[in-house]
């Protein structure tokens, strides 16, 4: 059986080179792969547009969401469903784990920001209310111990997660903001917006530090280097910046 399956390895893989012997065993030609596609799972269930993934902090858990109004965890070693979250009541736009993996704040139409328990798949006590406008992405704070949101009513919120309660609530965009993090030192918030901007806000003061611009587009997502010396962002301008 192991050596009828030598032919159809990749031709560059170890396996194939240490095993494969063509005086003795037979070779597919013409067109067949070199080397292992980097596809691992394919994990199918939701009925529309996925919108956003994460991941959990011990790699042992995905979380996705989408038009289909549904959030869904998967287990990612075996890529089973593990739950399917219902609450949301149009589609569902932006989904993130706490770092301690424990539960996950979920956003979209209708200015809903939801929180949930992942070890049972409910709710887990309070929604976060206050944007005016669908909201368009969501992010816990390095510690866990707040969420920043986006929303088309062109605000960037901060949220106590102990109490649900509003913090702050950062006005300078011009247009929908579209995608917000936590610096990873966690003093500090970024965001994207179709005003083609990035702006850098201080947690502690509530205001503005910098702006950045360069974009000719609206911005879709930012990130940070892992010492917060860079940021990268990417536009429907075609461009990736940094």
């Amino acid at each position: 059986m192991y050596t009828s399956a030598l032919p159809f390895t990749p031709t560059n893989t170890a396996l194939y080179k240490t095993f494969h012997d063509p005086d003795e065993h037979p070779s597919i030609l013409g067109g067949f792969q070199q080397s292992w596609s980097p596809l691992l799972q394919i994990l199918a269930g939701h009925t529309g547009a996925v919108r956003s993934v994460a991941i959990s902090s011990d790699g042992t858990k995905l979380a996705s969401c989408g038009d289909d109004m549904s959030i869904r965890i998967w287990d990612a070693a075996t890529g089973a469903e593990i739950y399917e979250l219902r609450g949301h009541e149009s589609w569902v736009r932006s989904v993130a784990f706490s770092p301690d993996g424990t539960r996950i704040v979920s956003s979209g139409k209708n200015s809903t920001i939801r929180v949930w328990d992942v070890t049972t798949g409910n709710l887990a006590g309070f929604n976060l209310q206050g944007h005016e406008n669908n909201v368009k992405s969501v992010a816990y704070s390095p510690d866990g111990s707040m969420i920043v949101s986006g929303s088309g009513d062109m605000t960037v919120r901060l949220w106590d997660m102990a109490t649900g309660a509003e913090i702050s609530k950062l006005l300078g965009h011009q247009d929908y903001v579209q995608t917000v993090i936590f610096s990873n030192d966690g003093t500090r918030v970024i965001s994207g917006s179709r005003d083609r901007t990035i702006r850098v806000w201080d947690c502690a003061s509530a205001s503005e530090t910098s702006q950045l611009h360069g974009h000719e587009f609206s911005v879709t997502a930012v990130h940070c280097s892992p010492d917060d010396t860079h940021i990268v962002s990417g536009s429907s301008d075609m461009t990736i910046r940094v």
